[in-house]
């Protein structure tokens, strides 16, 4: 017991450690940061290129003509021999009204559309097969949502899809561009 009573006298005598003040660590700067700001780098390169492939693969899928290619000097030679004249042979569709997907009826969409086409056997074959063009179309129009058919930046978009379909039914005729001259949404 009288070993007991001593090391409680010892207790009692020491100092009662005061509580640190807190106080950042250094080490948090020289080690935590560096850190820090490499796994952002990561971050963003890492969704840098996952974002960047989604986009390009869309555009793949779409038939989207504006992405850069790398083209020889040559190339360019002889594209602009082969320089197309565009408008020259435009086949204009006037009218065409249709209902959004979604809207039960409750949404017309109104336009006309302009097919720039490079030679005239191909506007002849445009006019005379004038029905499936429409077809075409108005197929696409109303397959689209109003949310997609409502954004300014959709039209590129429609304008590669409608080239892209064309193309596919009409394989002889090479369409240069796609026209909206009228694009009215009444809600």
């Amino acid at each position: 017991m009288a070993k007991l009573d001593e090391n409680l006298e010892k207790t009692l005598e020491a100092p009662v450690a005061e509580p640190k003040k807190s106080m950042i660590n250094p080490k948090v700067f020289l080690i935590g940061l560096p850190i820090f700001v490499l796994q952002l780098i990561v971050v963003y390169f890492v969704t840098a290129n996952i974002l960047l492939s989604k986009i390009q693969g869309h555009a793949e899928a779409v038939g989207d003509s504006t992405q850069v290619k790398n083209v020889s000097e040559a190339e360019q030679k002889d594209s602009a021999q082969k320089h197309v004249e565009l408008g020259k042979f435009v086949f204009s569709i006037v009218d065409i009204i249709v209902n959004p997907a979604g809207t039960n009826g409750q949404t017309l969409m109104l336009t006309d559309v302009g097919v720039d086409l490079p030679t005239q056997e191909s506007l002849d074959i445009f006019k005379s097969k004038e029905i499936v063009v429409k077809d075409v179309i108005v197929s696409i129009l109303s397959s689209k949502r109003l949310e997609q058919l409502s954004n300014a930046g959709y039209k590129d978009t429609l304008k590669a899809e409608i080239t892209q379909n064309l193309n596919k039914t009409f394989p002889g005729s090479k369409i240069n561009n796609v026209y909206f001259s009228k694009y009215i949404i009444q809600r």
